[in-house]
């Protein structure tokens, strides 16, 4: 009995050995291709966060949708069926948190000085701790880039616009945009747009080029503009229950992990939407138009109204602080 009641215990605390040495296992979902900014980013972040834990923590990246739609992920994510994400920052409106959306705004940044400003500044850390009432932990923005418009048709001024159905990701800020235009929006998930736009359902679309290109839509769309109009982005999240339940030393070296993994996924932003725009114009596929200074104020003038326009449903104070400290609007 003593020889059993030993063996026992002896299985039941090698057990609780191996079960504390189980690393503790963070699901990484994202919706975007591995060689996007993004997509790089999440990879760094893996290598940096498991050698700064010494393999206490294992990331397991799941790109391209494989486990979650980009409608569906914010949910699963407060149910904790996942544990980090890097949605695209026009998510958090649906969520009941408004004011991420005047990172769709038209216009609302000049260049990627006057959008760090906001990203790396307090209105960016005020924006980050609003997430917590809804379960969730901000740890940081990640840049994709600026978006070019394309389409089966030339964009150059507004007024090529009318009519045409437009896809967006689920935004009030970009339907808005879409109507200023004269276009038609079409609210669709990120994984659908390239066979929407193969059959027609939508006549073009908006994206940085490294999404266009990891998503093949330039073979699919016969124009582009190189319009620069607006910005995408990411917040990077975690469940925060799972977060404020992690181990002090484990926490403080993920948020080292994280603050090295953003300056190196921002850093690579603005080079990798480059080297996938020149790589579409080398295909050949699309035709690709730089703007002249009359279509550009063209644009201008269609577009920046909606910042009044939404500035009621975003806050108007919270417009203005964005307006003066990037410098967008004269």
């Amino acid at each position: 009995m003593r020889t059993a009641a030993a063996l026992a215990v002896s299985t039941s605390f090698l057990a609780s050995a191996a079960s504390a040495a189980d690393p503790i296992i963070i699901k990484f979902s994202h919706v975007v291709a591995p060689d996007t900014p993004k997509g790089k980013g999440a990879d760094k972040f893996k290598e940096l966060a498991e050698k700064y834990t010494s393999g206490a923590v294992k990331i397991e990246v799941y790109p391209n949708s494989q486990l979650y739609k980009d409608k569906e992920e914010l949910e699963a994510l407060q149910l904790g069926a996942v544990q980090m994400l890097a949605p695209s920052l026009a998510k958090f409106g649906p969520l009941g948190l408004k004011d991420f959306e005047v990172f769709d705004l038209p216009y609302i940044f000049p260049d990627y000085d006057g959008l760090h400003k906001i990203t790396y500044g307090p209105i960016g850390k005020e924006l980050l701790d609003k997430l917590g009432e809804k379960g969730i932990q901000g740890l940081a923005f990640w840049d994709n880039g600026f978006k070019i418009m394309s389409a089966n048709s030339p964009l150059h001024t507004s007024d090529d616009f009318l009519g045409l159905k437009m896809r967006i990701q689920s935004s009030k800020v970009l339907e808005a945009e879409m109507n200023a235009l004269g276009a038609v929006p079409q609210v669709l998930a990120f994984s659908e747009v390239y066979q929407a736009l193969q059959t027609g359902v939508v006549d073009g679309t908006e994206n940085p080029p490294s999404n266009m290109y990891t998503q093949k839509m330039h073979e699919v769309q016969k124009h582009a503009t190189i319009s620069n109009h607006g910005y995408l982005g990411y917040a990077v999240i975690v469940n925060k229950k799972f977060w404020d339940e992690l181990p002090a030393d484990v926490r403080g070296n993920l948020e080292k992990a994280m603050t090295e993994a953003t300056e190196y996924a921002n850093g690579i932003a603005k080079q990798e939407n480059e080297k996938a725009l020149e790589a579409m114009k080398a295909a050949g596929k699309t035709e690709f138009h730089e703007m002249t200074a009359d279509e550009r104020e063209s644009w201008r003038k269609a577009l920046l109204p909606v910042h009044d326009e939404m500035g009621e449903r975003i806050g108007a104070e919270l417009v203005k602080r964005v307006q003066q400290e990037t410098g967008a609007v004269n």
